[in-house]
């Protein structure tokens, strides 16, 4: 009971996470010593740590991946999404409008909801790993369960290692000290280490949605990718070599395959989090979070057979003109007039205007309901309800090859980066240029990963992050990463704020 007790006191003060019946549920587990003996037990033990990476919500904030606090977050401060205030919509305190000027404070929502659905994952992860070490499992047989739970953990550390950098390391469940920060560098081991360690015992095979080898080799890719910006140190031949061991996938010919409503099916996807709403997965509404409040009738002349959208987020000015009109993935955005499947004609807006989205916006302010390109990247389709079927893609083959590409060039050897960008380019309909530059390497970053939620990280890496883009002046350094919130700040007195931030 004395373990119960001091780990849910410690997640409270730590990650601010109430108490809600999932977490119930599992300290249960924690105390039953007779669970986690079994294969099937096992399963369920680490099932629960997949399951909880489609996030969860509570009176606090919503905290799902896909959601308008989670994925918003990586969007709008990049140059590639925004989140305008329409009217008296989506002001919501100016949360958006500082993500979109650079002007967050550690009070902001989505900072906060950042912070929680990783450490909420991370603290299942050790709980799980606690239940399992007190089971009656050898050491042999717990060796590759272990491995993989904690290479899941290090894919939220890295995470955090991203978007906080200084977060504190905590991996003992039995642990009732409050942390302090670790270092950003310290943190980078950590994810590193774990990583590695972990490689020996995973499944070499493709296995769906799972943490294999190669999901830990794409995870430390990244990590190499970025390490300039994280710890001030590249590691560029470090990211090909991880690239290069990765096998067993390939690009599907199409390239909207990866985001269909059975999208699991697709060999270019690597890692991915699985929704079934007859399964009861919950979270996965992001599709209804950009499109005008009447998308639904370009979608269905059966009324009421598409789900409400909320007229939220949009890309920025330049994003949808930065596609040539023969670049296949332009069709990831939607642009102009939407007609209403029932009439035949333009949809109308409940002011009288038709819905035509522009990529011009008015201001970030006061934008006008129709105005901003619309994601439609995954599957919109009649009958859908407001709990999606899709999975939500988090890591595929197109970004390993990307990775190469801009490895070689960095690395001085554009020649080599050719026939790896070629592939994305050609899927995509269009043709390279004579020279493969890293300005060539970011803006088909933009065009092929566009609303996947990983755009921030390439602005710090390229360094446009901190330049002057669409109603937003030029970044300070520190901004790099987002603060503590303040709240995790206020139940932990052994954390310090980030530099640059007030406390």
């Amino acid at each position: 009971m004395k373990i119960k007790i001091t780990a849910a006191l410690l997640l409270s003060m730590l990650f601010t996470v109430s108490c809600t019946d999932l977490d119930e549920q599992l300290y249960n587990q924690v105390e039953d010593g007779n669970f986690g003996n079994t294969t099937k037990e096992i399963d369920a033990l680490v099932g629960g740590a997949y399951s909880s990476l489609r996030g969860f919500s509570d009176a606090i904030s919503n905290n799902f991946p896909t959601c308008e606090y989670v994925f918003f977050l990586n969007e709008v401060v990049s140059d590639e999404a925004t989140i305008p205030t329409r009217g008296t919509n989506w002001y919501d305190g100016g949360q958006y409008q500082d993500a979109q000027k650079h002007t967050w404070k550690s009070d902001n929502r989505m900072i906060l909801s950042a912070w929680r659905y990783n450490y909420t994952g991370i603290a299942k992860i050790n709980a799980i790993i606690y239940q399992i070490n007190k089971s009656s499992l050898s050491d042999k047989a717990k060796a590759p369960i272990f491995a993989e739970l904690k290479a899941l953990r290090a894919y939220y550390y890295y995470n955090l290692l991203d978007l906080f950098g200084n977060v504190p390391i905590v991996t003992n469940f039995e642990d009732t000290d409050l942390p302090s920060n670790s270092t950003r560098k310290q943190v980078y081991d950590f994810v590193e280490k774990e990583l590695t360690d972990a490689i020996p015992y995973l499944n070499p095979n493709v296995v769906y949605s799972k943490f294999t080898r190669n999901v830990a080799y794409a995870v430390l890719a990244r990590l190499y990718l970025n390490s300039e910006a994280f710890i001030g140190q590249p590691r560029w031949q470090d990211c090909l070599d991880m690239c290069q061991k990765i096998t067993g996938y390939s690009l599907t010919p199409d390239f909207f395959a990866n985001f269909v409503t059975e999208n699991q099916t697709s060999p270019e996807i690597i890692f991915a989090i699985p929704y079934d709403s007859k399964a009861g997965t919950v979270g996965n509404y992001m599709n209804s979070m950009s499109c005008h409040y009447n998308q639904k009738l370009a979608i269905s002349a059966i009324p009421n057979n598409y789900p409400w959208s909320a007229n939220g987020m949009c890309a920025q000015p330049g994003v949808y003109s930065a596609f040539a009109d023969t670049d296949k993935r332009k069709k990831c955005m939607l642009e102009g007039d939407q007609i209403n499947l029932a009439t035949g004609s333009v949809i109308m807006m409940d002011n009288g205007e038709p819905l035509t989205y522009t990529e011009n916006l008015t201001s970030l302010e006061d934008a006008k309901e129709n105005e901003g390109v619309r994601l439609a990247k995954y599957e919109m389709k009649a009958g859908e309800q407001w709990e999606r079927d899709h999975d939500f893609v988090l890591i595929r083959y197109a970004e390993i090859l990307m990775m190469q590409a801009e490895c070689y060039v960095r690395l001085g050897s554009p020649d080599l980066a050719r026939p790896f960008v070629q592939q994305v380019a050609s899927r995509a309909g269009e043709e390279l240029p004579a020279t493969i530059d890293l300005a060539f390497i970011d803006q088909e970053l933009l065009k092929e990963f566009t609303f996947e939620g990983r755009r921030r990280t390439d602005n710090i890496r390229f360094g446009t992050f901190f330049q002057p883009w669409w109603s937003k002046g030029t970044t300070e350094k520190y901004r790099a990463i987002f603060p503590i919130p303040s709240t995790v700040l206020t139940t932990n007195k052994n954390l310090k704020q980030n530099p640059g931030y007030p406390n």
